[in-house]
């Protein structure tokens, strides 16, 4: 149960903070589910590193100033005991630790002076779209994540440590907190991915005939394509500002690796509103299906009460009890030796006449005269199709 209620609540986060109204300015308010924070350092320079789980923040001074790189990872939000701790560490400010505790933060970057303070969200797509926050403090030689969930976004990173893969453990922590950032806006592609393919699905479904099933799923996938956009419309502000504005703690050479990762985020944005303007033209194919198929079903029915509108008439007239012996005018046929073969031929050959003229008309089924396949009609002449017209073919 409260893995339902926490799944909801990472979906559609409420637009409120945990903290209470009047609160203290650097209140930390953690979120009851989740979990104890699991400490993880990796230290680096470019002909080593060391790495270590460790069980308390006071073990994170073995590390600390003795490394080029210091790469402190927190994974869970569960402790703020554990979160106060550390930032009283690092000398981190109660504010920036509030938001790292409250998850429900949009992304951005603030500067405090001896470091910066980057805020992300994480997205993952199972039934339904999550979102994850990510709180990153850059140093001069180190560099705290605090992540609400262990979510292995920056695994793939810490292999490349280990294995020397890349130029990451020859350039300081602004390269590492840049490709924390690029894991992050990359892992948006495989969410647009598997929403590209769900989307095919769905096209291929309403051709198919089930868009009365699918409208529900096309409205859900609108509403967490909009919460994506939501989400990823401010990290191109964030990162923006990092490219746009120098600092001390972010190279040159780093601010040009920024510019790619701006400009993913460019794609990742357009995709996002491709996706949103494809769930809204596939709704309105839908409800046209729905309502192409509706009014198939009404020009059936409607034409089956037509053929018996005269058929009812003819049984109603001699239905009426009018007797001959009483007056040579009051139904005659009634002594027909023959009557009732004629009037039911006479019923059957009503119905058949107006079947072949609806059929004659076009509305039912295809022309009994024109078979024709639309080819032909695309290599006629004008001359031709004025002629066709003309004769009424």
């Amino acid at each position: 149960m409260h893995e339902k209620r926490r799944r909801r609540r990472r979906s559609h986060p409420r637009a409120r903070p945990r903290t209470p109204p009047g609160a203290m300015p650097g209140t930390l308010a953690v979120d009851p589910h989740s979990p104890r924070p699991a400490i993880h350092v990796l230290a680096y320079a470019k002909d080593g590193f060391a790495e270590q789980k460790i069980d308390s923040v006071p073990q994170l001074r073995d590390f600390l100033g003795r490394w080029p790189v210091t790469w402190v990872s927190v994974e869970g939000l569960g402790d703020a005991a554990t979160i106060a701790a550390i930032g009283q560490l690092f000398d981190f400010h109660a504010l920036a630790l509030e938001d790292v505790a409250n998850t429900l933060q949009r992304a951005k970057v603030n500067d405090y002076g001896r470091y910066l303070f980057f805020e992300g969200r994480i997205a993952s797509l199972k039934q339904r779209l999550e979102s994850e926050q990510i709180s990153v403090f850059l140093g001069p030689d180190y560099v705290v994540s605090f992540e609400e969930y262990p979510s292995g976004c920056l695994d793939p990173l810490r292999e490349r440590i280990r294995k020397d893969q890349g130029r990451i453990r020859q350039l300081g922590p602004d390269y590492l907190a840049y490709c924390m950032l690029d894991a992050v806006v990359d892992g948006y592609f495989p969410v647009l991915d598997e929403y590209a393919e769900r989307l095919e699905g769905l096209d291929e479904g309403v051709a198919a005939g089930s868009a009365r099933d699918i409208l529900t799923r096309l409205h859900e996938m609108r509403s967490d394509l909009l919460v994506l956009r939501r989400a990823i419309w401010p990290h191109r502000e964030m990162i923006n500002t990092l490219v746009r504005d120098p600092h001390p703690l972010v190279s040159d050479e780093t601010r040009l690796y920024l510019r790619d990762c701006l400009d993913h985020l460019v794609t990742i944005v357009e995709l996002t509103e491709t996706y949103r303007e494809m769930c809204s033209d596939l709704r309105d194919y839908a409800l046209s299906a729905v309502s192409t198929r509706l009014n198939e079903i009404m020009k059936v029915l409607t034409v089956i009460a037509t053929i018996f509108m005269p058929l009812t008439f003819i049984v109603g007239l001699y239905g009426m009890n009018f007797s001959p012996d009483h007056s040579p005018w009051n139904m005659p046929e009634l002594r027909w030796y023959f009557g009732y073969p004629l009037a039911l031929a006479m019923m059957a050959a009503v119905a058949g006449w107006m079947l072949l003229w609806f059929r004659r008309k076009g509305w039912l089924g295809s022309s009994l005269l024109d078979d024709r396949p639309a080819d032909n009609y695309l290599a006629e002449s004008p001359d031709e199709s004025r002629e066709r017209r003309t004769s009424g073919r």
